[in-house]
């Protein structure tokens, strides 16, 4: 069930809160991906002592949207949901496009955030020794190839995406996201599973494409603070066969973050990973609060 805090200006903010422990991970979800948090997830949280908060970004569910938001503006809401639930201290985890708000809550709240996980992440556009698009599904190509070309390109390409996920079913979600399925994920994707991707794109879209929008806006513009500085350790969690974010991303990172913790996975993609990583990912983050 959907929870919300209602910040300094009215604006208002959702969460999902799940698991049980005395510490705190504030999860960050993907593109789009919000909505009831999974399974996989709340048991690993649980597993390592953690309270799971997905903080749902503006645009998403009832969050107040800010147009033109860039990665770096998540930050003061995840302080303020932090506040909300009482943790002065806590870790966090981003999946897909939630991974650079992960990476930027390491940089920019280092005494409050022990560590992060980016899990599947993206890496920043316009990077001259990263190619963004290459080896990205066909979707995610046209996708990123319309927030390149404007707003109204985007407005048009996600408008006609939605439709086709708006009322998606488990039985019905491989085809949707085919292109961007490799044989490793579309074996993952049954079951629970389905049922769970189904759910969060339903949930996300059911308000509008426009928390959708702004996250792709967001990855092609600056993203508001430099890698460089980040001191917090950052588990870079990437698998060689994503279609989704290549795995190319991952290397990228972790050779621009001084702090990286590789964990570059073969054969794995985009959603067969989590289950591996958040075990062993949560594991690692529960051990920089206790230290």
């Amino acid at each position: 069930m959907t929870e919300h805090l209602t910040l300094p200006g009215g604006t208002r903010l959702d969460y999902f809160v799940e698991g049980e422990g005395d510490a705190l991970l504030v999860y960050h979800h993907g593109t789009p991906a919000a909505g009831p948090i999974p399974r996989d997830l709340i048991d690993a949280a649980t597993d390592h002592g953690f309270v799971i908060a997905e903080l749902v970004r503006p645009g998403y569910g009832q969050s107040t949207r800010q147009p033109g938001r860039s990665v770096a503006d998540v930050v003061p809401l995840v302080e303020a949901l932090a506040d909300h639930l009482g943790h002065a201290q806590f870790v966090t985890m981003g999946w897909s496009g939630g991974g650079p708000h992960a990476i930027a809550t390491a940089a920019l709240l280092p005494q409050r955030c022990s560590g992060a996980m980016s899990l599947a992440g993206v890496a920043p556009y316009g990077e001259p020794d990263l190619d963004f698009l290459a080896g990205m599904g066909e979707d995610n190509i046209a996708e990123f190839g319309a927030a390149l070309e404007g707003d109204s390109s985007l407005e048009a390409f996600l408008s006609g995406a939605a439709g086709a996920m708006r009322d998606v079913t488990a039985d019905q979600v491989i085809d949707a996201m085919r292109s961007l399925l490799p044989a490793v994920d579309q074996a993952h994707l049954t079951g629970q599973e389905a049922e769970e991707m189904a759910a969060e794109l339903r949930w996300s879209l059911a308000h509008g494409i426009w928390g959708w929008f702004d996250d792709d806006i967001a990855f092609t513009r600056p993203w508001g603070f430099d890698l460089g500085t980040i001191t917090a350790p950052v588990q870079v969690w990437q698998g060689t066969e994503d279609l989704m974010v290549p795995f190319a991303h991952g290397q990228w990172l972790v050779q621009r973050l001084s702090s990286a913790e590789p964990r570059l996975v073969e054969g794995e993609g985009h959603l067969s990973l989590a289950a591996r990583a958040c075990q062993q990912g949560f594991a690692d983050l529960r051990r920089l609060l206790d230290r």
